[in-house]
């Protein structure tokens, strides 16, 4: 086998070039008519099959005759034709008026009827796209085969490009148009024609879908749009709250959705638990249109509910634009401004080529109705003529000579029928001389000045804006009275109670569960060290014997049953080797403070803002005092007083608020019980942990104190250390 050595470069210029200009130029992006070629091309034959104003037809038909013009598959174009159909729903304007199935743009899984089946004739508004094109207005090639001609563009009376959306990807580039609202576009128009220096957002609010819902309006992002072509803007769905049945029911999705990709979206979200108010989704569109059913709990808050699944669901989805056109057969992106200016020269192109056309056909009418008038001063010497002619051939010639006319009036004069050739038929057909002159000479006057061509322009808008405009289908919400979607939003919160034990296992168990649930299950040598009540969207701060503090947020651990162990804490925290967790506190807001209370007697009384951090970090080193060995922690909401013991049966009941807050988290603290003979402060305990019958004896008022030893009659009470 024999390999030829070729150089990359020039292989793909010879090679790739020509396919991917071919795809840029005559497949995937649109030009200034807001057309695609296989568009244009349907369009056109549909013309020409007489569906303007016809009948319908079988879409099977249709498909047929545009193959003279498009050399595609039969479902290529039958695709294409489905897509600018009234029954699809795809454009704000429909081009052609539908019978029968032909899906729904926002349906995923809806399909289109065969084209056997479907009926299709041009909708109304398809005439303004046709309007005066036998006029010479565009210009027209061969087809594929050069059996027959096609225009290059049509002679959109109205920015069609901005009216009705289209997307296309090419080779290394791609085209992405949103649709305007009709009537705005119209008005926008006309003011930029007549000043140059409007702000287009005072007249075009915002793009306008079929599929209506509601776009989220940010001025800054909408600017940079229309100026530049690029940017993105959010629409959401629109959706009711049905009270009897207590059910919220959506009608109007995103266009760059589908119902099917919102209602998997939303059974993922319910299978793995992160909604969990919504008991059932049902899909009950039908002939009234789209609708999405959710049946909610009665607890539940719907706008809550929803302004979750706009955050976490395609209901609320961003549309990415990228105007992107081909003007003179050159992809440009433009901002609307371009865009309009390249639509407003190409519809002055078309009225001025309009209009030298009326001028040819009314001059070359007048020329003839000139020489008619010729004749009227002498009938019978045209009939003498006539009759004194002995050859056929020769009548014209004679005309000519014998009035002083040209061969094109002597020809229509030779075919004057004989009883036309009388003084009121003719002075009835010279009588429209002078207003032919008339109309000649304004419609010169039309081709020579841009402000009147402008002003027919203005006009003809008008007429379209009157005529076809519409109301806005998509509404427009201020980003302002948008709810901000924060990821606080979007957690579940409800009651939890968790448990933690010796061996480092954390239960988080719903308080609904618990109440049904029996005994606690733990492993046969571990123990349950505490216990407290908090919130799903509280944060838990787990504190270590190697002075470390680990921050994790109660949402992201897994609810568990009483049955269940729990979660490792070693597999979750990445605590070292031999590590043990001693305590744990829940906070919504960091308020109130750690009390860290240690052998040598002191306690150190850490605000617990001190362990808030910006950034989430989930390990905080150096979160209490090693310099002796820890005896007791605990959480205070507030100062209350608290009773310490010691190892010589010392015992001193003080009040919290005597102790500073330190801000640095590993701080000494302060002495609060003095040692007597090398003595070991060993457990800290609530009032309500002890049965003195003489707190009063036991109390100071300042601190440090060396305390009180222990009466006989309160040495009872069974003390234990926490570790």
């Amino acid at each position: 086998m024999k390999f030829t050595e070729q150089k990359i470069v020039e292989t793909l210029k010879i090679n790739y070039m020509p396919y991917a200009m071919s795809v840029i130029v005559s497949r995937a992006i649109p030009e200034i008519d807001g057309l695609k070629p296989s568009h244009r091309k349907l369009l056109y034959t549909m013309y020409k099959m007489g569906l303007l104003h016809g009948a319908k037809t079988k879409s099977a038909n249709v498909v047929g005759q545009t193959m003279k013009l498009n050399p595609h598959g039969d479902m290529a174009i039958y695709e294409t034709l489905v897509r600018l159909t009234t029954g699809n729903g795809a454009l704000l304007h429909p081009l052609v008026e539908s019978k029968g199935n032909f899906g729904r743009v926002y349906a995923r899984d809806m399909k289109f009827a065969a084209p056997r089946y479907t009926e299709v004739k041009l909708s109304e508004i398809s005439s303004e796209l046709f309007r005066d094109i036998d006029k010479d207005t565009v210009d027209f090639t061969d087809n594929y085969d050069g059996t027959m001609k096609e225009p290059v563009l049509l002679p959109t009376v109205f920015p069609n490009i901005l009216v009705n959306p289209n997307q296309g990807i090419a080779v290394g580039m791609a085209s992405n148009i949103c649709s305007f609202n009709l009537k705005e576009v119209c008005d926008a128009t006309i003011a930029y024609i007549k000043n140059d220096n409007i702000k287009l957002i005072d007249y075009l609010k915002a793009p306008d879908f079929s599929t209506g819902g509601e776009l989220i309006y940010n001025e800054k992002d909408l600017k940079k749009i229309y100026e530049t072509g690029r940017g993105s803007f959010k629409v959401r769905a629109r959706y009711r709250f049905d009270k009897k049945n207590n059910c919220i029911e959506i009608y109007e999705i995103p266009y760059t959705t589908t119902s099917e990709a919102i209602i998997d979206s939303i059974t993922d979200l319910v299978k793995s638990g992160k909604i969990k108010d919504i008991t059932d989704v049902r899909d009950e569109t039908g002939l009234s249109g789209l609708k999405i059913a959710l049946d909610i709990k009665r607890s539940a808050d719907p706008d809550n509910l929803m302004n979750r699944l706009f955050k976490l669901t395609p209901l609320e989805d961003s549309f990415g634009c990228n105007f992107n056109i081909l003007v003179n057969g050159k992809p440009q992106v433009l901002g609307v401004k371009g865009i309009l200016d390249h639509w407003i020269e190409f519809r002055m192109m078309c009225i001025r080529r309009q209009t030298a056309f009326d001028i040819k056909k009314k001059s070359e009418r007048l020329h003839l109705l000139e020489g008619l008038s010729k004749i009227l001063l002498d009938i019978d010497k045209a009939i003498r003529i006539i009759r004194g002619t002995e050859k056929e051939d020769q009548v014209v010639p004679n005309l000519m000579k014998g009035f002083g006319i040209d061969q094109a009036q002597a020809e229509f004069i030779a075919e004057i029928k004989l009883r036309n050739l009388n003084k009121e038929y003719i002075i009835k057909q010279t009588s429209n001389i002078e207003s032919l002159r008339a109309e000649i000479a304004d419609l010169k006057d039309i081709y020579n000045k841009e402000s009147r061509i402008l002003d027919i322009i203005c006009r003809q808008l008008k007429e379209i804006s009157k005529k076809y405009g519409q109301p806005r289908k998509t509404g427009i919400i201020n980003e302002k009275h948008v709810e901000v979607i924060t990821e606080e939003v979007l957690i579940e919160d409800y009651n939890v109670k968790l448990f933690l034990t010796k061996q480092g296992y954390l239960k988080k168990i719903p308080l609904t569960s618990l109440r049904a649930s029996g005994e606690q299950k733990i492993k046969e040598d571990d123990e349950i060290i505490q216990e407290i009540e908090a919130r799903n969207k509280n944060e838990l701060i787990l504190f270590s014997d190697q002075y470390v503090a680990y921050k994790l947020r109660i949402h992201e651990i897994n609810d568990c049953k009483a049955s269940q162990l729990g979660e490792y804490l070693e597999n979750i925290l990445e605590t070292s080797p031999g590590e043990r967790i001693l305590y744990m506190t829940a906070t919504e807001d960091y308020s109130g403070f750690m009390l860290f209370s240690f052998e040598n007697g002191k306690c150190a009384k850490i605000p617990l803002s001190s362990y808030e951090t910006k950034t989430n970090r989930k390990k905080l080193a150096n979160a209490y005092s090693d310099v002796s060995p820890l005896c007791d922690i605990r959480f205070l909401q507030e100062d209350r007083e608290l009773v310490a013991f010691s190892n010589i049966d010392k015992v001193l009941v003080f009040n919290t608020a005597n102790i500073n807050p330190k801000t640095t988290r590993n701080s000494n603290g302060v002495q609060v019980l003095r040692s007597k003979k090398g003595s070991l402060m060993t457990m800290i305990k609530e009032l309500d942990e002890v049965k003195f019958k003489d707190f009063d004896y036991y109390r100071t008022k300042n601190i440090p104190a060396v305390g009180y030893y222990l009466k006989e009659e309160d040495k009872g009470e069974n003390q234990v250390t926490m570790f």
